[in-house]
């Protein structure tokens, strides 16, 4: 039976990927994006993303069976807070009553590898407090000292950790939610084409995100496993963040971390 299905980030890269996988399985996506989408919304900010959850529920006529949030940006700068951290936080908190109204409802939110990487300890924290105003100021400071990049690694580590957390809080696992992180290595999307046409950033990359299961991903790759997740199929597994990495993850903690 067709299910309805709500994908942020649904324009470009994973998000697409997802949207069209949906599709091709008859499923009915409402697609949120910044353009283009079902719903256009701007979901860096707290309105925003309380509009466009209230317009998708209103729009599934209450019931969704499933959210996959894939809006975020690589962009350094602040953005990485509001648009991968509260812009996916925020957006599953407002569509959780529609999801808990499903049979089989299932979140899969789009972290990354990088969220294993060194963060800042105060974003994530003011991330994990729901402080936004905090977490904005110590973004500004981390931008001031000349460390924007360390945002995109904050910004995923802390999504992770929410996760895992939110999915045994109340009005989630014991409503049937399933919420999960999907956290892929290096994706060819056009938000990650810069990196590549320079020879010295892409070493750099490698050594950072060493991939020796067949190299980089395509967005299809990362999309087959998300589908998994937000599945009927998947009936017992929340909490958990999947590496869809070619064993970067694996390479770069070592097999203490399981």
């Amino acid at each position: 039976m067709p299910r309805t299905v709500v994908v942020t980030g649904s324009g470009s890269g994973i998000g697409a990927s997802v949207t069209a996988l949906l599709r091709e399985g008859g499923d009915r996506v409402i697609g949120v994006d910044l353009r283009g989408g079902e719903i256009d919304a701007d979901l860096s900010t707290a309105p925003g993303r309380a509009s466009a959850a209230a317009e998708a529920a209103e729009a599934a006529g209450g019931v969704v069976d499933a959210v996959v949030t894939c809006a975020g940006t690589s962009v350094p700068g602040t953005a990485m807070v509001t648009v991968n951290y509260f812009g996916t936080t925020g957006f599953l908190t407002v569509l959780r009553p529609a999801l808990a109204a499903a049979e089989r409802p299932r979140a899969v939110a789009i972290g990354s590898i990088s969220g294993t990487r060194p963060a800042d300890p105060d974003v994530v924290a003011a991330c994990l407090a729901d402080d936004e105003a905090a977490a904005l100021r110590h973004a500004e400071a981390a931008v001031a000292e000349g460390r924007a990049r360390q945002l995109y690694p904050s910004s995923k580590a802390a999504l992770a950790r929410w996760a895992r957390r939110t999915a045994l809080a109340e009005g989630w696992a014991d409503t049937g939610i399933a919420l999960n992180v999907v956290a892929p290595g290096i994706v060819l999307t056009p938000m990650s084409a810069g990196l590549f046409d320079d020879p010295e950033t892409k070493r750099v990359m490698d050594e950072a995100v060493p991939m020796p299961l067949n190299g980089y991903l395509r967005p299809e790759d990362v999309a087959r496993a998300v589908l998994f997740l937000a599945s009927d199929a998947n009936s017992h597994i929340t909490g958990q963040v999947l590496y869809v990495d070619g064993g970067a993850e694996a390479t770069l903690r070592g097999p203490e971390i399981f």
